[in-house]
């Protein structure tokens, strides 16, 4: 029986591994993100060996210099290699992004599941607090936050990952109403099994589908509020080579020197995008009835 049973769970992956594998196929714009996110990860992880110039190294002599063979992207207003710079950026925004939403999901996971499973008047309270930070637009709410905290790109992840907490706790909350009631956890609570053992065991996998798709959307979405905190000045400060903040310095030189804010904002573009492109492809692998239903 032993056997058997492992011979089912193997042809189960292999007809899940064939099926994604034939989505990825016929949906260009999910390999397309995919291998977006793959090359500006491994730009950012390859820096230090790909790019031609210390991020940092100023050279006045040739600064605002236009893209060349020398200067791939061309100089900025201190003479450094743009190019560098945005390699080096790409660290920065990558780890941002990934940061705020490993944060934002555990803690969400973690609230959610006590929401959903308690009921009562912890729930109340919890979808209260919820509901309240949902009501205010996410930028203004973190620029209110960064701006109580202090400037700088740790606080700015930090209200960042507070903004993005309650669409997981959502998310957990409503997959937890739902599976609760499920015969095999009630049968689970017959045999004593305590309320955090039938939630990490029986309820937290059969919500990794939703909040998979849910993280890998929320890495654009945070990589560009990050983005846009640094460029107003509120998040990553000079001489840091984050793209937000390489804009924002940019704009003042847009008109003669187009290419110093042009390349910084097409990686915040193309990354984003990159994202937004694999979080569509994996919900309609991991959940093909919610996929066609978006579609």
């Amino acid at each position: 029986m032993t056997d058997v049973k492992a011979e089912e769970i193997r042809e189960e992956r292999e007809g899940f591994f064939h099926k994604s594998l034939d989505i990825l196929l016929k949906n260009k714009l999910t390999l397309a993100g995919m291998v977006i996110v793959a090359l500006i990860i491994l730009l950012g992880l390859l820096a230090p060996l790909v790019s031609p110039w210390d991020p940092n190294l100023m050279n006045v002599a040739g600064r605002l210099q236009a893209p060349s063979l020398h200067h791939f992207f061309g100089t900025d207003e201190m003479g450094r290699d743009i190019f560098s710079r945005i390699l080096y950026g790409a660290r920065i925004s990558i780890t941002v992004g990934l940061s705020i939403v490993i944060i934002a999901a555990a803690l969400g996971v973690a609230i959610g599941s006590v929401s959903g499973f308690c009921g009562g008047r912890v729930d109340r309270i919890i979808m209260a607090l919820t509901d309240m930070i949902l009501s205010f637009p996410s930028m203004v709410l973190a620029l209110a936050l960064t701006a109580a905290l202090g400037v700088g790109l740790f606080n700015t992840m930090l209200a960042v990952c507070i903004v993005r907490i309650p669409l997981y706790v959502r998310l957990v909350r409503g997959q937890v109403l739902s599976l609760k009631e499920e015969p095999y956890v009630k049968a689970s609570r017959t045999f004593g099994a305590s309320p955090a053992w039938m939630v990490v065991h029986q309820i937290l996998p059969s919500c990794l589908s939703p909040l998979m798709v849910q993280m890998t959307l929320g890495i654009g979405d945070a990589i560009l509020i990050a983005s846009s905190m640094s460029f107003i000045g509120l998040g990553a400060q000079p001489p840091m080579p984050e793209w937000g903040a390489m804009i924002s310095t940019a704009r003042v030189y847009a008109i003669d020197q187009w290419w110093y804010a042009a390349f910084p904002g097409l990686f915040i573009l193309v990354t984003v995008m990159g994202f937004n492109l694999l979080g569509d492809g994996l919900r309609d692998i991991l959940d093909p009835r919610e996929g066609s239903n978006h579609s």
